[in-house]
C-alpha cells in the first residue's frame, strides 16, 4: 500500500516516562523524512505537540484536526501545514480518519484508545481497508496484547483481526510493516462459534 499519510493517536499530555516524548518527536521526524503526512489531533501539548514539533522541525506536512472548543481553550498549534476546526469530537475522528491511510498509537490515555479501537473495528469490519497498529514503547502496550489476546482466547475476537493490529517497538520497522499490510477479510461470528 502507498503510505502518504499517517494519524497518529497519542497523549495530550507528556506522560510519566520521559523517553515518550523524545520518541514521539523522533517519531514526527522519521515521518517527514520519509515524506509521510503526520495526522494528528491537533494540539499543542504533550505527545501530540511532541510529534507535530519533530514532524515540522524535519520539513513535514502536519494537518492537524481540532474539535471548536479545544482551539477555544488555546490548545490548538497555530504553526502547522493545515489546522481543521470542527464541531464536534466525532467530526473531528471522521476527518482524521479520511485524511490517513493508517492509524498508530503512541503512549496515551483514555481518548487514544478510543480512537484506536474505533478505527480498528472499522478494519475488522471492512468499512475501511486501512492498517492500524501500536508503537510499543518502552513496553507501554505489552498489557494491551495480552488482554487482546485473551480477547482472542475467550472468542471475542478473531485471531485474524488481531493479527491485523500490528505491534513493533521499533519505529522504522513498524512503518516498513505498515506499508507493505494486505488487508485480509475477517469472517464474522455474530454469536456463532
Amino acid at each position: 500500500m502507498t503510505l502518504n499519510a499517517l494519524c497518529v493517536y497519542c497523549g495530550s499530555s507528556p506522560g510519566k516516562n520521559p523517553e515518550f516524548m523524545e520518541a514521539a518527536h523522533d517519531f514526527g521526524a522519521t515521518l517527514a523524512g520519509r515524506g509521510i503526512t503526520t495526522i494528528y489531533g491537533g494540539g499543542d501539548v504533550g505527545l501530540m505537540g511532541a510529534v507535530a514539533k519533530g514532524a515540522l522541525q524535519a520539513g513535514g506536512r502536519v494537518i492537524g484536526v481540532i474539535p471548536q472548543d479545544l482551539m477555544d481553550e488555546e490548545l490548538g498549534n497555530p504553526g502547522l501545514t493545515e489546522l481543521h476546526v470542527v464541531d464536534s469530537m466525532h467530526e473531528r475522528k471522521t476527518k482524521m480518519a479520511e485524511l490517513s491511510d493508517a492509524f498508530v498509537a503512541l503512549p496515551g490515555g483514555i481518548g487514544t484508545m478510543e480512537e484506536l479501537f474505533e478505527v480498528f473495528t472499522w478494519t475488522q469490519l471492512s468499512i475501511h481497508l486501512k492498517p492500524c497498529a501500536l508503537l510499543n514503547l518502552a513496553g507501554f502496550y505489552d498489557l494491551l496484547a495480552q488482554f487482546l489476546r485473551q480477547m482472542v482466547e475467550q472468542h471475542f475476537l478473531k485471531p485474524e483481526s488481531l493479527e491485523s493490529l500490528l505491534v513493533d517497538d521499533d519505529p522504522e520497522n513498524l512503518l516498513e510493516r505498515l506499508a507493505s499490510w494486505e488487508h485480509r477479510p475477517v469472517s464474522k461470528w455474530f454469536g456463532r462459534d
